[in-house]
């Protein structure tokens, strides 16, 4: 019988994933006919970007809002930020890093634009966009 528990808890640790990030803006995918899936995801920094959850709204207001990891962030931060997440890397894969920029379908393109200036100067030039498959009937 202890060796059934012990197995069944070796199965759950290996097979369950901890959740990294805990949300706090509202961000709806935009759809795309061509997606292509990311190889190594951990060598995928994000950048989500939308308008703050509702218990955020009021001391952060209704305007899209960029979160880095676990906070409201500026598009001044984003260059410290991609530093800190290459120097968590290995040293062969620091080259190899994406930066997934996960915003909202009604995002104004001025942050996008602010947030890719940002990762250009902290030579963060390998950018993935995340998209949501679009339905074949909307397509047609």
């Amino acid at each position: 019988m202890p060796d059934i528990v012990f197995m069944l808890l070796f199965f759950f640790m290996v097979s369950t994933t901890m959740k990294e990030v805990d949300m706090k803006v509202q961000m709806k995918a935009p759809e795309a006919t061509e997606l292509v899936k990311l190889e190594k995801k951990s060598l995928v920094t994000y950048i989500y970007v939308g308008v703050p959850m509702r218990q955020y709204q009021g001391r952060y207001g209704t305007e899209p809002r960029i979160q880095l990891n676990d906070q409201f962030a500026t598009v001044g931060d984003i260059q410290s930020y991609i530093v800190q997440e290459r120097e968590g890397l290995r040293e062969n894969d620091r080259q190899l890093m994406t930066v997934s920029i996960k915003a909202d379908h009604d995002c104004p393109m001025g942050i996008i634009t602010d947030i890719k200036q940002a990762l250009r100067k902290a030579q963060a030039l390998k950018i993935n966009y995340s998209a949501r498959q679009m339905d074949q009937l909307t397509y047609n």
